[in-house]
C-alpha cells in the first residue's frame, strides 16, 4: 500500500487558539484516565461489598448481590450507558432532573452517566472475583475465626478479604485494564475521551492512518504500564505457600 505517512499533522495547528490536534489527544487521554479511576473506585467498592455478601451465611443478602451481578452481568454495557444518560435523569425527583439537564454543562453529565455505568457494571465483575478469591481459603479459616472470639465483620477484614485480595490480583488486573478500554463507550455520549478526539482529529486532518495509530499506541502503553504496575504489587504482597508468583 502506498501511503505517505504525515506524522507531523499532530503539531498543526486546529484553528482554535494555539491547540495543536495532538492537544485534543492529550485532553481525550485526560478524560479516559478520570473516567477509568472513578468507575474503577465505585467498582472496587461495591464489588468488594458485594462479593462478601455473596458468601455470608444470610440467604436474603446472598440473594440479593446474586441478583445484582446476574442483571448487570448480562445486560450490554451499551445498553446500560444509554439508559443511565437517557432514562435514569427522567425518572429523579424534579429539582435533581433540572440539575442535571439544565445546571451541568453536557461534559459534566456525560461524565457522571459514564462514571456510574461503568463502576456499577465493573462492580459486577469485580464481585465474582472477590466471591472466589474468599471461597478459595480454606474453610478451617472461617472457624478459626469464630474460636477465637471474632465477629463475622471482623474475620472478614482481618482474616479473610487480606488473602482473598492476594489471590485474586491478576483477575482484578484484567479488570483494571477493561475499565480503561470500556471507557471509550463515553464518546457515544459525547464526552471526548481519547476515541472520540482520535475520530475527530482524524476528521479534521484526513489522516485516518495516523490518528488511530496514535490512539492505538496510547491505548497500549497506558495499558502495559498499568499491567507491569500490578505485577510488581503482586509480586509485593504475595505471602509464600498461598499464592504462586510469575508461575512459579
Amino acid at each position: 500500500m502506498n501511503y505517505n505517512w504525515d506524522w507531523g499533522v499532530f503539531f498543526r495547528s486546529t484553528g482554535i487558539g494555539e491547540e495543536t490536534y495532538l492537544d485534543w489527544f492529550v485532553a481525550g487521554l485526560g478524560w479516559t484516565i478520570a473516567v477509568a479511576l472513578a468507575g474503577w473506585i465505585i467498582a472496587l467498592l461495591l464489588g468488594t461489598l458485594l462479593g462478601i455478601l455473596r458468601t455470608v451465611p444470610n440467604r436474603w443478602l446472598a440473594g440479593i448481590a446474586t441478583c445484582y451481578v446476574e442483571i448487570f452481568r448480562n445486560v450490554p454495557l451499551l445498553v446500560q450507558l444509554f439508559l443511565w444518560y437517557f432514562l435514569v435523569p427522567d425518572l429523579l425527583p424534579e429539582p435533581l432532573e433540572l440539575w442535571f439537564k439544565q445546571d451541568l454543562s453536557p461534559a459534566t453529565s456525560a461524565y457522571l452517566s459514564v462514571v456510574v455505568c461503568l463502576g456499577l457494571f465493573t462492580a459486577a465483575r469485580v464481585c465474582e472475583q472477590v466471591r472466589t478469591g474468599i471461597q478459595a481459603l480454606p474453610r478451617g479459616q472461617l472457624a478459626a475465626g469464630h474460636a477465637l472470639g471474632f465477629r463475622l465483620p471482623q474475620i472478614y477484614k482481618d482474616i479473610l478479604l487480606p488473602q482473598a485480595f492476594r489471590i485474586i490480583i491478576p483477575p482484578l488486573t484484567s479488570e483494571f485494564l477493561n475499565i480503561f478500554k470500556n471507557s471509550s463507550v463515553a464518546s457515544l455520549i459525547g464526552l471526548m475521551e481519547l476515541l472520540a478526539q482520535t475520530k475527530q482529529a482524524a476528521e479534521f486532518t484526513a489522516n485516518l492512518f495516523e490518528a488511530f495509530t496514535l490512539a492505538t499506541l496510547i491505548y497500549f502503553t497506558l495499558n502495559m504500564g498499568l499491567m507491569l504496575l500490578m505485577r510488581l504489587v503482586e509480586k509485593k504482597v504475595a505471602v509464600p505457600g498461598l499464592i504462586a508468583v510469575g508461575g512459579k
